[in-house]
């Protein structure tokens, strides 16, 4: 009777683990959402809720951390539950990652730096660069829950579509300073949010890595491999 039951219950225990950081995922793309709502704006409550539920992210992150542990101390998984276990544990570090890089942005916020003008940011596109990223993070979401492979090369390309947006920006803020020196802190402070926001893109490209080693068994990083 054990043997048929502890299939059943480590079956059971996989997909808890999954709803966990499927948990975790949808509250960090909330809390990407948020925080380009509060920097747009330059809504100090806004940013504020972001930084109090950076704890929950946290906690999310050591929850699974301990549950992927403990399920692989007692079930010793092999390979596509064990595929699936490694990119889980990988998957909920870089959402705490990208967590973080909207915890900094909306503490931009809160802490009243100099936020671009208006129009300085729809020349540099923040918005733009804001949405992408969360497409992307979206999109991944989706990709792991219908467990489908090819929808990475949609995902990859939006990246390219940020770091394009990224470089540019980079372009106009030097121009910028130079013609401005006095508006320099502005300027400065503006890149780091674009390089914050090329990060979350980053990350979310390692994410897109993970689902496609669980799915396909192919290892993506370092390659330079864009699949579609």
């Amino acid at each position: 009777m054990m043997e048929n039951k502890m299939p059943k219950y480590s079956e059971k225990e996989l997909v808890s683990l999954k709803e966990e950081v499927n948990s975790m995922w949808q509250l960090v793309l909330s809390q990407l959402q948020i925080c380009k709502q509060a920097y747009l704006a330059g809504n100090t409550e806004l940013a504020r809720e972001v930084v109090i539920r950076e704890k929950s992210v946290n906690s999310f992150e050591l929850s699974i951390d301990i549950g992927c542990e403990n399920y692989m101390a007692l079930f010793a998984p092999v390979a596509m539950d064990l595929r699936l276990i490694i990119s889980l544990i990988k998957i909920s570090t870089t959402l705490e990652r990208i967590a973080d890089f909207a915890d900094s942005i909306a503490r931009h916020v809160i802490e009243d730096s100099t936020i671009a003008p208006e129009a300085m940011r729809e020349d540099l596109k923040v918005e733009a660069m804001f949405d992408a990223a969360i497409s992307m993070l979206s999109d991944s979401y989706a990709a792991l829950e219908s467990e489908h492979s090819k929808l990475s090369g949609k995902i990859l390309h939006k990246d390219e579509e940020i770091d394009k947006l990224y470089q540019e920006g980079k372009k106009y803020l030097v121009d910028f300073i130079k013609k401005n020196p006095e508006k320099g802190a502005c300027a400065l402070d503006t890149f780091l949010i674009l390089r914050k926001i090329e990060r979350i893109g980053d990350h979310c490209c390692n994410i897109v890595e993970e689902i496609v080693f669980y799915i396909d068994a192919k290892v993506l990083k370092h390659k330079g491999i864009k699949t579609c």
